[in-house]
């Protein structure tokens, strides 16, 4: 059974940081790519993409809006995904999800967690 779990989110105030944690199992983690997604907190809000590794290659993205604040790592032996987020924003208040695909980071990955919420006040 494929698990990713969330963890690590919270409420801080506008420039804190925060470590976002992705524990996985039940895919090979080294041969796939895995990422963070965010969906702010409201109706109608789009789920965005927010940084991706491929593990194997240790290749990283990330969206304009959090480059140079936050970055992606992964340990293998934990098989876990990481996400420290520094100089927060209220702009970045939203549900974090972890996600898995075995080709490429993009919308329709083949798993998912069930996110976890950060939200930053101003």
């Amino acid at each position: 059974e494929v698990q990713l779990v969330e963890s690590g989110g919270g409420l801080v105030q506008a420039g804190a940081s925060l470590r976002l944690s992705c524990a996985t199992s039940g895919f090979a983690f080294d041969n796939y790519a895995i990422g963070w997604f965010r969906q702010a907190p409201g109706t109608g809000s789009e789920r965005e993409v927010v940084s991706c590794i491929s593990v194997g290659a240790g290749r990283t993205e990330y969206a304009d809006s959090v480059t140079g604040r936050f970055t992606i790592s992964s340990d293998s032996a934990k098989k876990t995904l990481y996400l420290q987020m520094n100089n927060l924003k209220p702009e970045d208040t939203a549900v974090y999800y972890c996600a898995a695909d075995s080709e490429l980071c993009g919308d329709n990955m083949d798993y998912w967690g069930k996110g976890t919420l950060v939200t930053v006040s101003s």
